[in-house]
């Protein structure tokens, strides 16, 4: 068959194909370019969702979990700084001397973040919540690869008035640095920028960073969310800490509901963390007392793993985590052991960066693992406490615990898959295992104490 002018018609088509064929591609190029949203919590434990057995409802984390990956051992810092660190630079926290909740700047200025890097292939950028790597907006998310910020630059902030404890950074709400006063609890402010933010988006692929500051002391939620406490939760602290989870959960399904809104959904990649364990700490009763806390402990559940925030051992360290991609992304469970310092190469290598020179990443992409259910080889997983106090190397079976005091130096063993729980301490009767796992120990601390000489 030809054209009126006798041209053939698949020479015609085949022309077609050539012209628009590179716009094919740039369309799905960009199509295929998946957003980010990371939502942290704030001290959340183990056992304090319902999925993990917890008291208090969430509904929409539990269908999160249901309906995704749920990746089972997943570590974290003990605390929240050194956390953070680790999801934006990709590194163990150590690296950067950054081991304890810290206002002073923790990353030096040329540092390549997880911002930075998905800014230069071509993402938005934006953090509402905590901050906590440097508490001075001169040292804010702004300066790290953040193109919107608000929130909280230092830490855990007083859920009504938003000031954070008492000192020179007490005065730390902000947007983009510039510090403001606004009414409202903090979660709701919080979950709102988020939403505001995601419905502003253009055609660009964006970065969306949301730690929250939930469930993080002090505790004084909202009546209309202590009213959905279940009757069998008692005591005031014990009612407050459900309703702030309860609360927190609601808020992660606003966020999700503001992407289905704004027709991103699809083609997000949602992941939902806690920064460190659950705390039985007290809820603030003696330092804020005029603000009308409830006092008493919080109740964190970290069962039926040892211990909590602040520790090397499991109840420390492993947190609840899902990963979230509708159509992508089959519901099942990851149970190999993961760590916060993964996301950075994950996402980096989702979005196409590459970088120039070598990041020395601690992490590795979990991409193949999640989407293709890859079987990684076995790994390290090295975690350091507040001050070097103590430290932690996982390596399937085995998982090394070290506390010094002073001049001794203790460590115990535990076959980690066959005692999750750290139980039984095998160090006595397996001295060769604890031996190697030393030495690989080292390795890790020398290499802690060259970066942070080099920084």
């Amino acid at each position: 068959m030809r054209d009126r002018a006798g041209v053939p018609v698949f020479v015609i088509m085949k022309l077609l194909f050539l012209l628009l064929s590179p716009l094919v591609m740039m369309v799905h190029a960009v199509a295929s370019t998946p957003n980010f949203v990371f939502i942290m919590a704030d001290d959340l434990g183990w056992a304090d969702v319902a999925f993990h057995g917890g008291n208090a409802p969430t509904p929409h984390l539990d269908k999160l979990a249901a309906e995704g990956v749920e990746l089972t051992h997943h570590y974290v810092a003990p605390v929240c700084s050194p956390t953070r660190t680790g999801l934006m630079t990709g590194r163990c926290w150590s690296r950067f001397g950054v081991t304890t909740p810290q206002n002073e700047r923790a990353l030096p200025w040329d540092t390549v973040t997880l911002p930075r890097a998905l800014k230069g292939v071509g993402y938005d950028t934006c953090l509402t919540g905590k901050w906590h790597l440097g508490s001075k907006p001169e040292w804010g998310p702004n300066h790290f690869g953040f193109d919107h910020s608000y929130g909280s630059l230092a830490g855990g902030v007083g859920p009504w008035d938003h000031h954070y404890k008492k000192g020179p950074f007490s005065e730390t709400w902000h947007r983009n640095e510039k510090l403001l006063t606004e009414t409202g609890h903090v979660t709701d402010l919080i979950t709102q920028e988020a939403c505001e933010w995601l419905g502003g988006r253009g055609g660009k692929p964006f970065f969306l960073y949301v730690p929250f500051t939930a469930v993080h002391l002090p505790l004084k939620e909202p009546e209309e969310w202590l009213t959905k406490v279940p009757a069998g939760i008692t005591g005031d602290v014990p009612r407050h800490y459900a309703a702030c989870i309860m609360h927190l959960d609601d808020a992660v399904g606003r966020i999700v509901a503001a992407l289905e809104k704004n027709g991103q959904r699809e083609n997000t990649l949602l992941v939902f963390t806690s920064d460190n364990g659950a705390s039985t700490t007290e809820n603030n009763g003696q330092t804020y007392p005029q603000d009308g806390y409830p006092t008493g402990p919080l109740p964190g559940n970290n069962k039926p793993l040892r211990n909590e925030k602040g520790s090397v051992y499991e109840g420390g360290t492993r947190v609840p985590c899902i990963a979230s991609w509708p159509g992508t992304l089959k519901a099942g469970k990851h149970e190999f052991p993961a760590q916060i310092t993964d996301w950075m190469p994950t996402f980096c290598a989702l979005a196409g960066f590459k970088p120039e020179k070598d990041l020395k990443w601690d992490g590795v992409n979990l991409w193949p693992q999640l989407a293709e259910g890859t079987v990684p080889p076995t790994r390290m997983i090295y975690t350091v406490a507040p001050g070097f106090r103590s430290r932690a190397l996982r390596l399937d079976p085995w998982k090394l615990v070290e506390h010094r005091q002073g001049d001794k130096t203790k460590y115990e063993l535990y076959d980690i898959l066959a005692d999750p729980e750290e139980k039984k301490d095998l160090a006595a009767e397996k001295a060769n295992i604890v031996a190697t796992m030393k030495e690989r120990m080292t390795v890790k601390a020398r290499a802690d104490r060259d970066a942070v000489a080099k920084d």
